[in-house]
């Protein structure tokens, strides 16, 4: 999906995130599942982009977790969702232009000890690629891991 203001998939999105309306993640699993075949790859777990621990807290919820349960349960894989940690916390990027929402760098860090996986990492929107980079880059320091991405909207 694009993620273009007054769009759908924004007002979508902004739903799952922010109006405590995680059963939107539900309906969009469904119809990734629905859209993508999965059957020409290997992943050995899934990995969802974090929240930081305070941002959880004040969300009540990870809005990727749901998303991600269903699809790892359609993959008959695991979802690993504390493999991975992010470090520092940051108010929303939201209303920020796409050139103001540059990430912390080394923003995450791996809680996992991950040899010779395929992962595939899962992120609600796509801006800059600063966040699903830094999050690759951690899985990829172990020369085996091998890395593909998901994400539910783009930001063109």
């Amino acid at each position: 999906m694009e993620f273009q203001d007054k769009s759908l998939s924004r007002k979508i999105i902004h739903q799952l995130k922010y109006s405590s309306r995680e059963n939107v993640g539900k309906s969009l699993a469904d119809w990734t599942i629905e859209r993508i075949n999965f059957n020409d790859y290997h992943f050995d777990l899934i990995i969802s982009v974090p929240l930081h621990s305070k941002k959880e807290r004040e969300r009540g919820y990870n809005q990727l977790h749901l998303y991600a349960n269903i699809l790892a349960k359609h993959l008959k894989i695991e979802h690993h969702c504390k493999d991975v940690i992010r470090k520092f916390y940051k108010k929303s990027q939201t209303f920020k232009t796409k050139k103001g929402r540059g990430d912390i760098e080394n923003n995450f860090e791996l809680n996992a000890n991950l040899i010779g996986k395929h992962v595939l990492i899962i992120d609600d929107v796509y801006t800059t690629g600063n966040t699903m980079s830094q999050v690759a880059w951690e899985i990829l320091k172990e020369p085996t891991n091998k890395v593909s991405v998901l994400v539910m909207a783009v930001d063109v």
